[in-house]
């Protein structure tokens, strides 16, 4: 056998032809001259070194190298076949690993709802959540997708908006019976805050409109975990400023109560990120242009 690299369409006729039992009929399958494939056939058995076909003017017989080649080539050729078929069926339908990444104060209830009615359109997908509240890098850690809050930096990532947090203050109405009243922002300053630290420990700045206040605060509790403030809200520790997404359900049921109507402290930007690629996968594809509704059904006020 030379050195010259393989041409795998050579090896297809070789199949086909053996298959098909002569050149004419591979031909007709095939749709391709009947002299096409015997040039292709003498030309792989050069490059082997050996015969694979005896041909006679009535029937065409596989020799001892033919028939080991025939075996080996034609499983490899349908691995091949296999893998193409497999490939194709996944541009159109979803399966495979699906990785999320979020921050953690989002992984309530409302959330796997959206992820469950995913997966029941899509039951070949597993879903797993990776959840952080770091800026983790999708290509390098094998991630799908990301759930971001905030502004996002210049990066080749493609982010598609689908929501904004607001955050607002909020208190349980058994803290409110025996609290101060609260009818404008300067009125936080006789509560007891809860104060998630990133937004401040001394004071909070509200806005409404192009109005802009800074109040000063008697901070109760203070934390960078905003799961712990919002747990002590509601145990009617005081007020606390709060994403509105997470404490919808709460509201709804009373377990929480919106205060200062149209004030509210920081807005951060909900995205779904995920890397530029040529080919988006199905499992990918179908998530974004499905289960984003459902998300941004989470951050609509």
């Amino acid at each position: 056998m030379n050195n010259q690299a393989p041409d795998l369409n050579d090896t297809l006729v070789f199949v086909r032809v053996a298959q098909a039992g002569g050149f004419s009929a591979a031909a007709r399958l095939m749709g391709m001259p009947t002299s096409t494939l015997s040039v292709r056939v003498s030309r792989l058995e050069q490059r082997l070194g050996v015969t694979l076909l005896q041909r006679t003017t009535r029937r065409l017989h596989l020799t001892e190298a033919g028939q080991a080649y025939l075996q080996q080539a034609s499983l490899g050729l349908d691995h091949i076949l296999q893998a193409e078929a497999q490939l194709d069926a996944d541009k159109h339908e979803a399966q495979g690993l699906l990785r999320i990444t979020l921050p953690i104060d989002m992984g309530d209830e409302p959330l796997l709802e959206v992820l469950s009615a995913y997966r029941a359109r899509h039951p070949g997908v597993a879903v797993e959540l990776v959840f952080s509240d770091a800026r983790l890098d999708l290509v390098a850690q094998g991630l799908d997708v990301a759930l971001r809050a905030g502004e996002l930096a210049d990066s080749s990532l493609i982010a598609r908006q689908i929501g904004l947090a607001r955050w607002a203050p909020f208190a349980h109405p058994d803290y409110l019976k025996t609290a101060p009243p609260l009818r404008q922002p300067k009125d936080l300053a006789q509560h007891a805050a809860l104060c998630f630290s990133p937004l401040g420990r001394d004071s909070w700045t509200l806005m409404r409109g192009k109005s802009r206040v800074s109040v000063p605060l008697r901070s109760a509790f203070a934390a960078n975990d905003m799961r712990l403030i919002r747990r002590l809200a509601l145990d009617a520790q005081g007020v606390a400023l709060l994403p509105d997404y997470v404490c919808r359900r709460e509201v709804d049921h009373g377990a929480l109560v919106p205060l200062l109507p149209g004030w509210h402290a920081r807005t951060d930007p909900i995205h779904l990120v995920y890397p530029g690629q040529r080919f988006v996968p199905a499992k990918l594809r179908h998530f974004i242009d499905e289960a984003g509704p459902g998300l941004a059904a989470l951050f609509e006020r």
